[in-house]
């Protein structure tokens, strides 16, 4: 299902949908503004979430990192409303309120009071589209970007490892971009840019709204009618295809930083659920992540941490909800005495076992029994509830997967797993990432800047 490309029936018209399994209930707006809400009576609260479609993934060399930066000058004012009021305005109000930016979408959200909806529907229509971008704002805000790239990445050596991984692990994938973005564009923003990047993505038409929390669906509608409805759309052309370029073999990395131990990391080139031509596939490559790293009994702890006594630390990653094609991830941090390259070597013999083995069924319902009671879990949360559609809508996918989670999961046999393994678990598919530690010398930081960066987290 491929919102962008709504045809003219459903942008002029309300459409409603309703899911059964999760309750959720869409709306289309007549500029294109989708709406999906979630009843949860257990308290009386609502999370509200914009997601806009653009982030990292979607920026070109000389700019990268601008959908952060421009998440930070979303709260610099608009007319109605100055630099400030916005975290005032909610605060004054019992909310919380922030924001974070992706590889695939830029989110903001709010948690209030369920009777104080308004409020933020107000101001997030508001700076939807009459956003003031000032030189000056811009100024101090390059600051605590520039600090917080500093204190994310730069010092931070794992953070290093993973940004130069990403960028010799993908050739022509937006990927390899790091989301806060490369020093020298930071450093050249200009208020044209982010004016041009504003005008293009941050557009009804372009973005998702999210509400899950003590609410009527109706009434949430007629909110949403009244504050958004009006609102003008973007010119948002299709994106173009973004596949990788074929790996053809081995890429291997060493970054030298300041650090304590030394980190190894290796990726193989996967599927998505949105790029995999079987969505099965995806699905057991979830299950193959949790066989490896599902929990103290996974094998990754049973047989390197606790079994050989190789590594301090390891684990496995997928991300299935991904609008390109990702990276099966596998990572260690050797014991004191033992060398990187013997934990590469450990790691390739696990994917090894998978690939000529078969899982046992005790593992396989294992792995499916952690999905059922994670996702109980995690309905506990209505911001967990939010962030699960508003991703899947971001990146391309219909809502409606986060219904079919568990009872795919549940379908995935050890055949399947094995077989994902050995067709993308491959030598040739693979970049490795060594952290190859230096001295630590103590470094200074700049107060002011680390202030603000704390202060609200990601924005």
């Amino acid at each position: 299902m491929n919102k962008r490309l709504l045809c003219a029936v459903l942008l002029c018209l309300p459409v409603v949908a309703h899911s059964e399994a999760s309750k959720v209930s869409e709306r289309i707006l007549k500029n294109g503004l989708k709406v999906l809400v979630k009843e949860d009576h257990r308290s009386p609260v609502v999370v509200s979430q914009v997601w806009y479609k653009v982030g990292s993934s979607y920026e070109p060399n000389g700019i990268t990192g601008i959908s952060h930066m421009l998440e930070h000058m979303m709260f610099k004012g608009t007319d109605k409303h100055p630099a400030g009021d916005f975290s005032k305005i909610i605060a004054e109000n019992g909310g919380d309120e922030n924001a974070f930016t992706g590889q695939d979408y830029t989110a903001y959200f709010q948690t209030m009071a369920a009777d104080k909806l308004a409020v933020s529907f107000e101001l997030e229509a508001d700076r939807m589209r009459n956003l003031h971008l000032l030189p000056e704002e811009l100024k101090k805000e390059l600051e605590v970007v520039t600090e917080e790239r500093r204190m994310r990445t730069d010092d931070k050596p794992q953070a290093k490892l993973g940004e130069s991984f990403n960028a010799v692990a993908f050739t022509s994938s937006g990927y390899r971009h790091p989301v806060i973005g490369w020093p020298s564009d930071i450093a050249n923003y200009k208020v044209e840019d982010l004016q041009a990047w504003y005008q293009q993505w941050y557009a009804p038409n372009n973005a998702t709204l999210v509400v899950v929390g003590d609410v009527q669906t109706q009434a949430v509608f007629d909110l949403a009618e009244k504050y958004f409805a009006e609102l003008k759309t973007s010119d948002i052309k299709p994106l173009k295809p973004q596949p990788d370029m074929e790996q053809l073999g081995v890429r291997r990395i060493t970054v030298k930083a300041p650090a304590k131990m030394p980190v190894m990391v290796m990726g193989y080139k996967v599927p998505s659920l949105k790029t995999a031509t079987q969505e099965t596939e995806a699905y057991a490559l979830e299950v193959l992540a949790g066989v490896l790293d599902g929990g103290n009994s996974a094998r990754l702890s049973t047989d390197l941490v606790r079994g050989k006594q190789l590594a301090v630390s390891a684990g496995a990653s997928y991300d299935l909800a991904s609008r390109l094609e990702a990276l099966f991830e596998l990572e260690a941090t050797p014991v004191e005495g033992k060398k990187v390259a013997d934990v590469e070597a450990a790691l390739k013999a696990e994917v090894n076992k998978l690939q000529q083995t078969l899982i046992s069924d005790e593992e396989l319902q294992r792995i499916k029994a952690q999905v059922l009671a994670s996702s109980v879990y995690e309905k506990d949360s209505n911001f967990y509830q939010a962030m699960q559609l508003g991703a899947l809508e971001t990146v391309g996918l219909p809502w409606q997967k986060a219904d079919e989670y568990v009872g795919n999961i549940n379908k995935v046999t050890a055949e399947q797993v094995r077989d994902v393994a050995k067709k993308y678990l491959i030598e040739d598919h693979l970049t490795v990432g060594y952290l190859d530690p230096q001295a630590i010398k103590p470094q200074a930081m700049t107060t002011a800047a680390t202030t603000a960066i704390n202060a609200k987290g990601e924005k």
